[in-house]
């Protein structure tokens, strides 16, 4: 029997082989495999466990590559000085079901989330941003200043929450790096064009009406009892996910809003034909071991190139 070989990637590699510009176009590619059915990705199974805490298993396959990601949830780890969100990722060959890559799951999670945001501004905020408004302060919100300062360099960002205190915090320790284009407020700023919501909140947090200049998009209300959004801001708009099958079981404020699933749109539609500009537009995120794969191809090119 012969011993395989392969990578392990620390925290710092996993962000290495993950360049945004890369990971969007490898995110775009595999929304459309994904449509076609040439990337296969069931509904990630949870288990909890016996204490505290979920597990999440998260498969994907395709013609090049399959990925599982084992992600542990756990909301105690705070206490302890550990990460909420641990595990890791593995890339198997398809031809043969070797090993290739361990990757880390919460470092990937971060960055192909933040990527799937930017992938959704791409299709339907073609113009692009001039002033984005992060609605959250944790580890998505570095993740996504990261990803728009790369993409986004002339765009501003608003960091704001229920808690000023933390958001003017989490700014200054960003505005050390992006200076005082990352800044914080009390409330949403007017001049938003693309608001961003990241937060685990049970109850809306985003109270206003659909408007036409402004794009929402929603990643966190990840179980049915959460929610971001108003009902009557979602109802008022154009709705699009990234996995309208994953949405219709996880995605909480299109859940409680009671929206017509008929009316929910696939990103990949738009990213072939522009979205009408007749209604508010609004993008919910709920995530996809399809794109866990995808980000899997965007680190072993990365690694090609090395």
């Amino acid at each position: 029997m012969t011993q395989t070989s392969f990578t392990v990637l620390s925290v710092e590699d996993t962000v290495r082989v993950l360049p945004y510009p890369e990971l969007v176009a490898q995110l775009g590619k595999a929304v459309a495999q994904y449509a076609a059915g040439t990337i296969v990705a069931p509904t990630r199974q949870v288990l909890d466990y016996p204490k505290t805490g979920q597990m999440l298993s998260m498969p994907a396959v395709s013609h090049d590559i399959g990925v599982h990601k084992l992600a542990n949830v756990m909301p105690d780890n705070l206490q302890q000085g550990h990460g909420i969100i641990q595990g890791l990722v593995s890339v198997y060959d398809a031809s043969n079901g070797l090993p290739l890559l361990l990757m880390d799951a919460p470092t990937l999670s971060e960055r192909r989330t933040a990527a799937v945001s930017m992938l959704g501004i791409q299709a339907l905020w073609a113009q692009g941003p001039e002033h984005i408004t992060l609605l959250g302060y944790g580890r998505q919100a570095l993740a996504h200043c990261d990803a728009i300062m790369t993409l986004y360099p002339k765009a501003r960002v608003t960091l704001t929450g229920r808690n000023i205190e933390r958001a003017q915090s989490v700014a200054k320790s960003l505005q050390a790096q992006f200076g005082d284009r990352v800044q914080a407020a009390a409330t949403v700023p007017e001049k938003t064009d693309v608001l961003i919501a990241l937060t685990s909140s049970l109850t809306p947090v985003y109270h206003e009406a659909a408007r036409l200049d402004r794009l929402l998009i929603g990643l966190g209300a990840f179980k049915p009892d959460m929610a971001e959004f108003e009902a009557h801001t979602l109802l008022a708009s154009r709705l699009y996910a990234d996995d309208v099958v994953g949405a219709r079981q996880e995605a909480g404020d299109l859940i409680q809003a009671g929206v017509d699933w008929e009316q929910v749109h696939s990103i990949h539609q738009v990213l072939r034909t522009p979205a009408p500009k007749d209604k508010p537009l609004f993008f919910k995120s709920v995530g996809s071991a399809a794109w866990d794969l995808a980000a899997a191809r965007c680190a072993l090119h990365c690694l090609d190139q090395a």
